[in-house]
């Protein structure tokens, strides 16, 4: 009977010895409702949201802890949909390809990880590296380093010489042959390969590039690279494997194609027309436009040397356009998710997204929403995520000010929790 009873009491000892955290509010973010409310208390148990009550409310237990955000507007963690966590542009990047070791990469994704979260964003969707972001999400669920919660794709899917080919710009002795394994394909059976290889290797999500890309060393940044029974076959691969998939684009062709062959968010996708913008309303598809990116390779274009002469044209032509297209957009009732392409730009400055999407037309209420509300939807876990509601997982970020009268102030996060640890107070 003594051995019987031992569990239920040391049970009961920790679950009375645990300590709540109760958040005072001065301003509470309800992304559900897109209000704003003022004199909130959030109750954290575990890493769960256990109660929302008005008035600021001090608990019994002595052992629980007051966390004072009186002056601040508290919202839900942040969620990005497009970010390559594992690296961060610069002139040496095509150089590193040859010099850096796969460690090297590691050691350097920690400071980018950690940068993302202290800037608030507490999920992030990784759209391509070189499988140390598989690694990295791991390292990260399992509490050894700090970092956001990551949905990654592993490595992207391309064609030969196309946006996500790893051996563009190299030399014919070291070009090879690369296939489905290194996320090459050619034809509907690579296509099924290529997604049954990032299954095995790992990856949460699939990633494809159906047009060329401004980043890639090769001449054009908008062809179509893949045909639709290609990514039909990727996409319906996918769904068996319960993965989504989201299709980088910047030309029409492109776009319409992975539209109507089942991709479910569509990256950059910069030159795209009206029709495709009713396509995307008719599928369902998401937009995703990452107009940060955008300014970043304008900008740095003009920088002689900065990029590779391949890169500049493209750069100038499509980088200016992002911001437009969204506009374009938002005015013709597409869905819109944030993604902001972090690692063409510095990590940590993922919210200047939000500034560039509130210039382009968009509510500041919808520009939050778009982060957390719309991202947790897509990537499936609208019932745990992107909301500060019963029952939800403690992601739980402060800024100073009121974002709705000042959107700079997302910007500046001051106190970031996730899972119910505090990173940042």
């Amino acid at each position: 009977m003594k051995n019987l009873l031992l569990p239920f009491f040391l049970f009961l000892f920790f679950y009375t010895q645990s300590q709540d955290y109760y958040i005072h509010a001065g301003l509470l973010f309800d992304s559900k409702k897109g209000k704003m409310y003022e004199n909130m208390t959030i109750i954290i148990f575990d890493d769960k949201i256990k109660k929302i009550k008005k008035g600021f409310i001090n608990p019994d237990n002595s052992n629980d802890k007051i966390i004072d955000l009186k002056n601040s507007t508290v919202l839900p963690g942040f969620i990005d949909l497009h970010v390559h966590i594992e690296s961060e542009y610069n002139p040496e990047k095509y150089l590193n390809q040859f010099t850096a070791e796969e460690s090297d990469i590691a050691f350097g994704s920690l400071k980018f990880a950690k940068r993302t979260l202290m800037a608030g964003f507490t999920t992030v969707r990784d759209l391509g590296g070189t499988g140390v972001n598989i690694s990295l999400r791991d390292a990260i669920n399992r509490g050894e380093v700090i970092g956001p919660r990551i949905y990654t794709a592993g490595k992207g899917i391309g064609t030969t010489g196309g946006h996500a080919d790893p051996t563009n710009g190299w030399k014919k002795s070291l070009r090879g042959d690369p296939g489905p394994l290194d996320g090459v394909i050619n034809g509907v059976d690579d296509a099924r390969k290529a997604v049954r290889q990032r299954y095995k290797d790992g990856a949460d999500v699939i990633k494809i590039t159906a047009t060329g890309g401004v980043m890639s060393i090769a001449k054009n940044g908008q062809n179509p690279q893949f045909t639709l029974e290609e990514i039909q076959a990727i996409c319906e691969t996918a769904n068996d494997y319960g993965m989504i998939v989201a299709a980088h684009a910047h030309g029409d062709e492109g776009i319409q194609r992975a539209i109507k062959a089942g991709v479910l968010t569509i990256e950059h996708a910069t030159l795209m027309s009206n029709k495709s913008m009713q396509l995307m309303k008719e599928y369902g598809t998401y937009y995703v436009p990452t107009i940060t990116a955008g300014k970043e390779v304008a900008n740095k274009a003009k920088i002689p040397g900065y990029y590779d002469e391949l890169v500049v044209p493209k750069a100038l032509a499509i980088g200016p356009q992002i911001q437009k297209t969204f506009t374009l957009a938002y005015r013709e009732g597409v869905s819109i998710a944030f993604g902001s392409d972090a690692g063409v730009f510095p990590h940590g400055n993922n919210a200047k997204e939000f500034i560039y999407m509130y210039e382009a037309g968009m509510t500041i209420i919808e520009c939050l929403q778009s982060a957390t509300l719309v991202n947790a939807k897509i990537l499936g876990v609208e019932n745990k995520l992107g909301q500060i509601s019963e029952g939800y997982i403690a992601d739980i970020i402060a800024t100073p000010k009121n974002p709705l009268k000042d959107i700079y102030t997302l910007e500046n996060i001051t106190f970031v929790m996730k899972e119910g640890v505090i990173y940042k107070d």
